[in-house]
């Protein structure tokens, strides 16, 4: 019985590269699922964070202290999401729809990365709704029906909805516009003006500096009867 004059690798070795090749494996899945991941985790803390809201809940939260730095919002990742979602200290203080493109988010006080994750934030500190102009900030993900992603396919005098669980503000949209992220004054109160702004990354590429700007004017506040909330549901 002859034997072969090949040599064969180290067990040591082979135990190696079977190990590089599981991780290669493993990663290359990670990154494949990643995003739709990421996608189903936020679209579900969204919805669990939209049953949370109430009036009482609502009242409380918005007493908490905020943020407000634009410039602080990262672009989302597992990181951020899965935080989020462990921790679920998120505090609503109401609610934004927009039917005629199935966007129903919560609104919360600030900017926080964590706030973000789930819903809509307020842009500044003391705006209130159907006074002013109520400015609210969120991201544009690659699902066009995951937070504000669905804000590229409003149009004109399509209706806005917020509420704070005791009045419902109906906005009607007169704008849409595409600017730079520097053009800062779309948020700016107008004298003589009730508005609401919504504002989201013109696409999901990280380093966009472009910005999808929606406004709209105040035409009724109604009661927050079980009839008019309907418009979240």
């Amino acid at each position: 019985m002859t034997q072969s004059n090949k040599k064969q690798p180290p067990r040591k070795h082979r135990w190696l590269w079977r190990t590089i090749f599981t991780l290669g494996i493993l990663l290359g899945l990670a990154l494949i699922f990643n995003e739709p991941i990421k996608l189903f985790v936020v679209d579900h803390l969204s919805q669990w964070t939209m049953a949370q809201v109430d009036r009482d809940n609502v009242n409380k939260n918005e007493k908490r202290k905020a943020t407000f730095d634009f410039k602080g919002v990262k672009a989302l990742d597992i990181n951020t999401v899965g935080n989020a979602a462990l921790n679920r200290d998120l505090h609503p203080i109401g609610k934004v729809a927009i039917r005629s493109v199935g966007l129903k988010l919560p609104i919360f006080k600030g900017l926080s990365n964590e706030n973000l994750s789930a819903g809509a934030g307020t842009m500044k500190a003391d705006q209130k709704m159907g006074e002013g102009n109520y400015a609210l900030a969120g991201h544009y993900m690659t699902n066009q029906g995951i937070l504000f992603s669905p804000l590229k396919n409003v149009k004109q005098d399509d209706i806005i909805y917020i509420t704070d669980m005791k009045k419902v503000y109906s906005y009607k949209v007169t704008s849409k516009q595409v600017v730079n992220e520097t053009q800062v004054q779309w948020i700016d109160d107008v004298a003589g003006k009730k508005l609401i702004t919504m504002v989201t990354c013109a696409s999901p590429t990280e380093g966009e500096v472009d910005r999808i700007i929606i406004q709209g004017q105040l035409q009724s506040v109604k009661k927050a009867t079980k009839q008019h909330l309907k418009v979240f549901l």
